[in-house]
């Protein structure tokens, strides 16, 4: 679509976008602290996007928490200038945030409701204890069940969730999980990945992970460290438009590239390789 300058006419536009989580308080607004909103907010505002965040109504595929990075999540916003969007939104993001694909999308879209599903992956700070019994503990989470006793659930949120897909990795030294749903609940991925290394540690038997996958416990499973955990992949039916990366941009979405740069950070199994001080991991 061709843009014409003060027209008035809002296209709701999506970015699939990625950022290094550590220098963020989280993903979503919060108006004294950094986040993954808050800086795209002030790049759509630079660009002339649009200069009410109400009117732009720029909404995430979900939400991650202080520390959680993401290699794949879909954002979308309304303004009178897709194309300007297009060009000018990538220039405008810190290091730690990047675009890789563009779209135009109906007026209705809304990246929370209208994508299929999610895949994150949670890194293992070391190597599981029984890595067999681990995988065997990982197919309990398949199917349906009630994850009241690994999430904090918000009040009128169904805990029922559905895990479609989950898979227990090795490379080296380095352990992961890759999980895939419709939708989770808050904390849920890291409380399944403390639940699973409990399990492969001795603390915790198949029977008690079966008990507490009804929604039965005295007390609800600790998450494990965020730093760990990625926003891996959103599957959708958009038909995204490549955006050539910014050669400043420290960007992971590459395969190789992220495992083993993230893997860096939160394994530190390797020595970080970015020159742009405003990548270093913040420190707690």
């Amino acid at each position: 679509m061709a843009e014409t300058e003060g027209q008035n006419n809002q296209v709701r536009v999506a970015f699939r976008i990625g950022y290094l989580g550590s220098s963020f308080y989280g993903s979503q607004f919060q108006p004294h602290h950094r986040t993954v909103e808050g800086e795209i907010r002030q790049a759509c505002v630079r660009a002339g996007l649009f200069s009410d965040t109400r009117k732009g109504r720029l909404a995430f595929s979900g939400r991650t928490d202080r520390g959680v990075h993401a290699r794949c999540q879909v954002i979308a916003f309304s303004t009178p200038y897709p194309d300007r969007a297009r060009r000018a939104l990538p220039g405008q993001l810190p290091p730690d945030i990047w675009v890789d694909a563009f779209c135009e999308v109906p007026e209705s879209y809304s990246p929370r409701r209208d994508v299929i599903s999610r895949t994150y992956r949670f890194y293992f700070h070391e190597m599981p204890s029984d890595l067999a019994l681990m995988k065997k503990a990982s197919e309990l989470y398949l199917g349906k069940h009630d994850y009241s006793c690994f999430a904090r659930v918000e009040p009128g949120k169904d805990p029922i969730r559905s895990v479609t897909e989950i898979t227990v990795h090795t490379e080296g030294n380095c352990c992961w999980i890759e999980v895939t749903a419709p939708s989770y609940l808050w904390h849920m991925v890291r409380s399944m990945a403390e639940a699973l290394t409990r399990v492969s540690e001795g603390l915790l038997s198949l029977k008690e992970l079966e008990v507490m996958l009804t929604g039965r416990c005295s007390n609800k499973m600790k998450p494990a460290p965020p730093d760990g955990l990625i926003l891996w992949e959103i599957t959708d039916v958009l038909p995204w438009r490549p955006v050539a990366p910014l050669k400043r941009t420290f960007r992971l979405h590459a395969d190789a590239a992220a495992e083993h740069q993230l893997m860096a950070r939160v394994h530190r199994l390797l020595s970080p390789s970015v020159d742009d001080g405003s990548l270093q991991a913040a420190e707690e």
